[in-house]
């Protein structure tokens, strides 16, 4: 085995389920596999900057701001979806929840709400509710491979490998090299203990146009988990600002602190670089 492989079958095992169940789980909130700090969704509608380019703090503004639009008005789609996209960019998976319920019974035919209202459930850990709401939004004669994505890490936290690979590939189908498909993938096979494969699929996805920081997150996170924390810790570096870098390393060493890895991480990179 080669020297910078010294976590242990078990510490693996449980660092995957930890770290990559949660990330996929992000996805599935609709933002692609980033920390609540890191999301990115476009520009928001009724809001002076990108949602990217917040803090903590101008996020919950912003929700409190929309929010109050919504609450004038419970039957405007566009304010529903919004406030409960940044609920859930702020953790209040519940609240999100209630909103996009209230949402989907206004505009029970509304396939983009459908999808939201599936999302707000899996972000909730209403898994199986969510798979029906997804699978209920997608329609054959008109597939979106955005829902199968969706549909593929609501697969992969219920464990069913298998059928979530299938949905993404079918999602590659329909939108042929896509970053956060491929990232998708990537992490299915990192819950599976697959860690090279899951490098494959995510290097891909880094290469791609329009692969934002939260992919290069998921590559740092499958590096690091091999032992190759340096390396890692690189690529979790990449065309950011020192903050959102500093913010990333940090999230990136929180995923591997579990059962004491970092420590065993680091001490195989100072052996490795001696």
């Amino acid at each position: 085995m080669a020297k910078h492989n010294t976590i242990s079958s078990r510490n693996v095992t449980r660092l995957i389920q930890g770290a990559a169940i949660a990330i996929v789980a992000l996805s599935v909130a609709g933002c692609a596999n980033q920390p609540k700090k890191e999301l990115t969704t476009g520009s928001i509608s009724r809001t002076s900057k990108p949602v990217q380019t917040m803090t903590a703090s101008e996020l919950s503004q912003a929700a409190e701001s929309i929010g109050q639009a919504y609450e004038k008005n419970p039957r405007d789609r566009e304010a529903g979806l919004n406030y409960a996209n940044l609920l859930r960019m702020t953790g209040r998976n519940e609240q999100a929840l209630a909103v996009m319920q209230q949402v989907a019974i206004n505009h029970p035919q509304d396939r983009e709400v459908l999808g939201a209202y599936g999302k707000a459930q899996a972000a909730a850990g209403q898994l199986e509710q969510a798979l029906n709401t997804i699978s209920r939004a997608q329609t054959p004669d008109r597939p979106d491979w955005k829902l199968k994505s969706a549909e593929g890490a609501i697969l992969d936290q219920l464990g069913r490998s298998q059928e979530a690979r299938l949905r993404y590939r079918e999602a590659l189908e329909l939108k042929p090299n896509e970053p956060s498909v491929l990232s998708n993938l990537g992490m299915s096979y990192l819950l599976t203990k697959d860690l090279r494969t899951a490098e494959t699929y995510l290097k891909s996805a880094t290469g791609q146009p329009g692969a934002d920081s939260s992919v290069r997150q998921n590559l740092a996170l499958a590096v690091g988990l091999q032992g190759r924390f340096q390396e890692a810790e690189t690529i979790a570096r990449q065309e950011l600002s020192g903050e959102q870098a500093e913010a990333n390393v940090t999230y990136l060493r929180s995923m591997l602190s579990q059962q004491g890895a970092w420590k065993q991480l680091a001490k195989a990179d100072d052996a490795n670089a001696n």
